[in-house]
C-alpha cells in the first residue's frame, strides 16, 4: 500500500487514513444510526492541519487514484460539513472534468470565474441521474416512472441543435440520448432525456422566453438544481426536429428548461416509418418571429452568434464505475 501512495511517509499515513474513512463510510448503508454517528464523529486529529479530511491535495490524489468513483465521492461528501464544502468547491468540478472533459470545457467557456449555473454538483447529477417522469399538463402517463442512477450516458451537441429553433440556433446545448422506460404491452416505451445549455443567462433561448413573457411553471421544478422551470411546449419553442431526433411523433414530447439552463423532458418512443428523414428543418413560426425588431432587420433574439461555430456530431460517452447508487438523488 505504501509503495502505491504518493508523497512521503507522513502523506502515506494520511492517505491510508482517509482511504479507510471513505471505505467505511461507503459500506455504512447497513449500519445502525449510532454506528454511523460514531463514524462521523471527529477524531483527535480532525481539526489539525495534517488531517486528510482537510487536505485538498490528498483528497484529489485519492480520487484520481480511484478514477473519480462517483459513489465514493457521494459517500465522502456526506461525512461532515467540512468535507461537503470541499466537495462543493472543488471535487464535483474535478469529477465532471474527468468524466466529460470536452463537454465541460465547452460549457465553462465564458462562464464567470469558471462557475456553472446551479453548481458542479447539479451537473454531475445531470450526467448520471435519470429524473423519472410524472404526468404534467401537456404530457400524461398512466403511472409515474421513478428516477434512477444510470450506468452510462451519451451527451451530444448535435442532438442539442435539434432542440433549438432557427432563431436560437446560435446557442450551445448538450442533450442526452433518451433513457428507455417500458410502460407495458399496450403502450409505447417512455423516453426520458436531459441536457444543459452553455451560458444560459446570455442565450437566445432565454431571450425568447423573456420576450414572449412565458410564465414559469407552478408545479414543476428542476430535478437537478431545484430552480423554477419554463415549459418549452407552453412557450411554443419545440421545433419539429426534436421529435425526429427522439424518434417520436410531433407533439409526443415535452421538455422544460430551468433558470440555470438545465433541460429535462419526456417523449413516447415509437418506430419511425421508412419515409421519415432526420433533417433539421423547422417551420418559420418555430422561432422568435413574434419578437420586436430592433430596427436593423433582426430580431433581438438573433443578435448573437456562437463563438466556436461548431455543428459537428461530437458527442461524449460518460460512464460510471461501480454498481448503481442512489446517492445523487439527494
Amino acid at each position: 500500500m505504501d509503495d502505491a501512495c504518493p508523497g512521503g511517509p507522513g502523506e502515506r499515513s494520511i492517505y491510508k487514513r482517509v482511504h479507510t474513512t471513505l471505505s467505511r463510510k461507503h459500506s455504512a448503508a447497513g449500519m445502525s444510526a449510532n454506528q454511523r454517528l460514531r463514524l462521523n464523529s471527529p477524531g483527535p486529529a480532525s481539526d489539525s492541519g495534517e488531517s486528510g479530511i482537510l487536505n485538498e491535495r490528498i483528497l484529489v490524489l485519492i480520487f484520481e487514484s480511484i478514477k473519480w468513483d462517483i459513489h465514493v465521492l457521494c459517500a465522502a461528501s456526506a461525512v461532515n460539513r467540512k468535507l461537503r464544502a470541499v466537495a462543493t468547491r472543488l471535487l464535483w468540478r474535478e469529477l465532471c472534468v474527468y468524466r466529460a472533459p470536452r463537454m465541460v470545457t465547452a460549457l465553462a467557456t465564458g462562464a464567470p470565474n469558471g462557475r456553472l449555473g446551479g453548481g458542479w454538483h447539479a451537473l454531475a447529477k445531470l450526467m448520471f441521474f435519470c429524473c423519472g417522469c410524472e404526468s404534467t399538463r401537456h404530457f400524461r402517463v398512466s403511472r409515474p416512472s421513478p428516477g434512477h442512477f444510470v450506468k452510462e450516458s451519451r451527451f451530444s451537441k448535435t442532438s442539442g441543435r435539434s432542440f433549438l429553433t432557427k432563431k436560437c440556433s446560435g446557442d450551445l446545448l448538450y442533450v442526452s440520448d433518451p433513457c428507455e422506460h417500458p410502460m407495458g404491452e399496450r403502450e409505447d416505451d417512455l423516453g426520458i432525456y436531459r441536457g444543459v445549455f452553455r451560458g444560459f443567462m446570455r442565450s437566445k433561448t432565454r431571450a425568447c422566453l423573456i420576450r414572449r413573457q412565458v410564465k414559469l411553471e407552478e408545479r414543476v421544478c428542476c430535478p437537478y438544481c431545484g430552480a423554477r422551470v419554463w415549459s418549452m411546449t407552453a412557450a411554443r419553442l419545440v421545433p419539429k426536429s426534436a421529435a425526429r431526433r427522439l424518434g417520436t411523433h410531433d407533439g409526443g414530447l415535452e421538455y422544460f428548461v430551468c433558470l440555470n439552463g438545465h433541460l429535462h423532458g419526456t417523449c413516447w418512443l415509437v418506430p419511425l416509418s421508412s419515409d421519415e428523414d432526420n433533417g433539421d428543418d423547422e417551420d418559420a413560426e418555430d422561432g422568435c418571429s413574434d419578437d420586436a425588431d430592433d430596427g436593423s432587420g433582426r430580431s433581438e433574439c438573433d443578435d448573437r452568434t456562437v463563438t466556436d461555430g461548431s455543428v459537428s456530431s461530437i458527442s461524449e460517452e460518460i460512464a460510471a464505475d461501480g454498481p448503481p447508487d442512489q446517492s445523487l438523488c439527494t
